[in-house]
C-alpha cells in the first residue's frame, strides 16, 4: 500500500488565524495537502514515508529572508548562505542584487545568476534586481517579466561600481517604469549629501566604534525616506522602505499610506536587539548602514512591530570575513553583519518568549508579509493547503547560547554571539525535503529552487 503522505509531522501548528494546537499536516508531492487535529479522520488510518513527532514544539512556515546579500563577499555565496538559511528556518531567501562582481541589472546577468542560484542553494530563492544609473528603461520591462521579485535601489552611493547611488531625476523616471510592472522597488534611504559632510566632520574620531553612528544621523535618514515617499505618490509605484531603524519612518510611512501611497516598511534584527550603546563592545561588528540608534529606538521598534505598524523584519544578512571588520579606524572597515541564520532564533527568543510578539505576530513579520510584498504570497509564507511545504519547527523549551563558531556563514562570527536564547530551531523543511534536523544541514545544493515572482499590477 502506498503511504497516503510523503511527509507527516505531528505539533502545534502555527496557522494564519492562530495556532492550533494538537494537530497534525500532511504533504505530498511538495506541497500541503491536509491540516487538521491528530485524531481527525484524515490522519486516523494515514501512513507517511516520513513522520515527525514534534508534540510540545511549534510548527511555522518557513521563514521569507527578504534581505540577504549572499555573493557581497564571493566567500559566501549562494551554498554558505543558504545553508545558514536552512539551519535558521529560513526557507526563502530573497537576494539582493549588488555582488561582488557587479550590480544584477540586465537579463543576461539575471539569469546567469539564476542558473548558479539552482545549482548552489539548499533553499528557495527569489531575486532582486537593480537599475542603470542612467537609462536602461528596457532592461526594467524585461526582468520584470523574467520574474524578479522587486528593484532595489540606493540614494547613498557605498560603491560606485557594485552599490552606486541612483540621483533623484532617474528614480523618478525608473519609478513610473516599474509601477507599469507592478513590481515593489526598495530604497536604501540614506541622505548622500548629508552622510558625506558628516563623516567628513567625526572621521577623525575613528578609534571611537560610535564615530560611525554619528557619521549617519537618523535626519539622513527621514530625509531620503521622504523624498522617495513623494516620488511614490507622484508615480504611483509600489515601495518599499528597507532596514528602517527608529519609529519615526515608520510614522511617516503610515502618514503617505493615508494619502494612498502603496508603501511598505522593514527593520532587521539588529536594530530590535542592539544599540548604539553596544558599539564599544562591538566595534566594526557593529557597524552597519544606516547604523544602530538608541535603546529608546529599540523599544518604540518593537512596540510598532506588536501594532503592525512594521511590514517585516530581515536579516539585512553581509557575512564578510573579519578581516573587513578588523581594523582600529571604525571608517576602514565594511559595513553589514551576517544574520540570515540569527534572523528566526533571535525574534522568536526576543520576541515572542519574552512577550512582546505573539506567534501568529512572528508569522506575520517573518513569513506572510514578506512573501506577500515580493510577489510570493501564492506559494510562500503560511501553513495552508495548497502551498509549499516550507516549515520550521521550533521546541520553545530549549534555553541555549548563540556561538558564533557553531554558525554556518563563511563570515565565521555574529553580533549575537553569547546572546541567551530561548527555543530552537530544530528541523526545517523545503518542499517537503528536509534540509536542517539533528541539529546538521541536511539538503543538498540544488535542492533550492528560483522562485518567479507573481505581482498584480
Amino acid at each position: 500500500m502506498n503511504p497516503s503522505f510523503d511527509l507527516l509531522i505531528y505539533g502545534n501548528i502555527v496557522l494564519p488565524e492562530g495556532v492550533s494546537y494538537d494537530s497534525a499536516v500532511g504533504v505530498k508531492d511538495g506541497v500541503i495537502t491536509t491540516i487538521g487535529k491528530i485524531g481527525d479522520a484524515a490522519f486516523a488510518e494515514a501512513s507517511a514515508a516520513k513522520v515527525v513527532h514534534a508534540e510540545g514544539s511549534f510548527v511555522l512556515p518557513g521563514a521569507v529572508d527578504a534581505h540577504v546579500h549572499c555573493y557581497s563577499s564571493l566567500d559566501e555565496g549562494f551554498q554558505k548562505a543558504s545553508e545558514s538559511a536552512a539551519a535558521g528556518g529560513v526557507t526563502t531567501i530573497i537576494e539582493m542584487p549588488y555582488d561582488a562582481t557587479g550590480m544584477i541589472c540586465t537579463l543576461e546577468q539575471f539569469e546567469e545568476k539564476r542558473q548558479l542560484l539552482e545549482q548552489q542553494s539548499v533553499v528557495d530563492m527569489a531575486m532582486l534586481v537593480t537599475i542603470h544609473k542612467q537609462d536602461g528603461y528596457e532592461h526594467i520591462r524585461q526582468l520584470a517579466e523574467a520574474g524578479a521579485c522587486g528593484f532595489k535601489v540606493s540614494m547613498f552611493n557605498t560603491d560606485s561600481f557594485r552599490f552606486p547611488r541612483i540621483d533623484d531625476g532617474q528614480l523618478l523616471d525608473s519609478f513610473a517604469v516599474i509601477a507599469e510592472t507592478g513590481c515593489p522597488v526598495g530604497v536604501h534611504c540614506e541622505n548622500d549629501e548629508i552622510v558625506r559632510r558628516y563623516i567628513d566632520k567625526h572621521r577623525s574620531e575613528g578609534n571611537d566604534p560610535r564615530a560611525h553612528n554619528r557619521s549617519r544621523p537618523k535626519v539622513s535618514e527621514s530625509v531620503a525616506a521622504l523624498t522617495v515617499m513623494e516620488l511614490a505618490y507622484e508615480t504611483g509605484v509600489k515601495l518599499h522602505l528597507y532596514h528602517c531603524t527608529y519609529p519615526r519612518i515608520f510614522q511617516l510611512a503610515d502618514y503617505f499610506r493615508s494619502l494612498g501611497v502603496k508603501v511598505t516598511a522593514e527593520t532587521c534584527t539588529h536594530y530590535l536587539t542592539l544599540s548604539e550603546d553596544d558599539m564599544p563592545r562591538l566595534k566594526a561588528k557593529g557597524k552597519i548602514n544606516p547604523p544602530l540608534r538608541t535603546k529608546q529606538d529599540v523599544d518604540g521598534l518593537w512596540e510598532l512591530a506588536k501594532a503592525g505598524a512594521i511590514d517585516m523584519i530581515t536579516s539585512d544578512h553581509a557575512p564578510w570575513l573579519l578581516e573587513r571588520k578588523s581594523d582600529a579606524d571604525i571608517f576602514n572597515n565594511s559595513s553589514g553583519a551576517p544574520g540570515v541564520e540569527n534572523l528566526l532564533p533571535v525574534i522568536y527568543s526576543e520576541g515572542v518568549a519574552k512577550g512582546k510578539l505573539s506567534l501568529t505576530d512572528l508569522v506575520r513579520l517573518l513569513c506572510q508579509r514578506p512573501a506577500d510584498v515580493f510577489g510570493l504570497g501564492h506559494r510562500k509564507g503560511r501553513v495552508k493547503e495548497g502551498y509549499d511545504a516550507d516549515f520550521v519547527i521550533i521546541d520553545p523549551a530549549v534555553a541555549w547560547t548563540m556561538d558564533e563558531r557553531e554558525l554556518h556563514s563563511s563570515a565565521g562570527w555574529s553580533p549575537y554571539n553569547s546572546m541567551e536564547m530561548q527555543g530552537k530551531v530544530t528541523h526545517t523543511f523545503v518542499r517537503g525535503t528536509a534540509v536542517y534536523e539533528a541539529g546538521a544541514v541536511t539538503g543538498k545544493p540544488g535542492l533550492g529552487q528560483f522562485i518567479k515572482a507573481e505581482h498584480q499590477r
